[in-house]
């Protein structure tokens, strides 16, 4: 823990700078996929014509493709970077076992939906992560490897025609840009919801950029782990 001005509050630091630093590729890369991603797939399609608009803005079409694939491949290399980070790390390992899904998080769900619909007036009491933060991670899991996989596919048409016949280029553009709208929609309504337009943290969390949560936050956001860390 750190005290940065003695009349001030007292900061915990949750998140070291290597963590950050993934989450900023991550999400860096993640929207601009979206933003460069979603009007070409809907470019030329006359029911979409705004999406000519915003391609024109990047300039060529080529620009935009271009755009593309470099945060395509950073969040090929930040998805890779995290599975060695996983297991060749101390802080890694460590985050992976809290982020797995437990017990106690269904039983949290269960009382925060009793909660929701006034039946009771306890709410769960989360440690260092909550379930809905773990859906969070876990969703990120199962949307790279669909948008990886098939934009690979797109990318490569000849190799993966060789070596994985049955994904045809049209099935693996379709997949894409399903799972491309889906990851949108995740994002811009159900985390930035949690993390930054909840009224709680509005207009926004700071945690991505300083890894620090207050005293106050940690109690009422993570009172198990801030428990664990006053016993430690």
């Amino acid at each position: 823990m750190e005290n940065r001005n003695s009349k001030g509050p007292e900061y915990i630091q949750r998140f070291s700078l290597n963590f950050r630093i993934q989450h900023i590729v991550l999400f860096v890369s993640t929207i601009t996929l979206i933003i460069t991603g979603i009007p070409l797939w809907c470019l030329g399609r006359p029911e979409y014509a705004w999406s000519q608009s915003v391609v024109q803005a990047f300039g060529p079409v080529a620009t935009i493709r271009w755009i593309h694939r470099v945060a395509a491949v950073g969040l090929i290399a930040v998805s890779f970077y995290h599975i060695l980070y996983l297991i060749y790390s101390r802080e890694g390992r460590r985050e992976f076992i809290e982020l797995l899904p437990m017990p106690k998080d269904f039983v949290d769900v269960t009382i925060k939906s009793l909660y929701f619909l006034g039946l009771t007036k306890n709410q769960p009491r989360f440690g260092r992560y909550s379930y809905f933060e773990k859906f969070d991670y876990w969703a990120v899991y199962w949307g790279c490897v669909i948008m990886i996989g098939t934009g690979l596919v797109m990318w490569f048409p000849d190799i993966a025609a060789k070596y994985i016949p049955w994904l045809s280029y049209e099935l693996a553009a379709e997949i894409h840009a399903d799972e491309a709208i889906l990851a949108a929609l995740a994002l811009f309504v159900w985390h930035f919801y949690n993390v930054h337009f909840n009224p709680s943290r509005f207009p926004g969390s700071g945690l991505w950029w300083h890894g620090r949560m207050t005293r106050e936050q940690m109690m009422k956001e993570h009172p198990l782990e801030y428990e664990k860390l006053l016993r430690k």
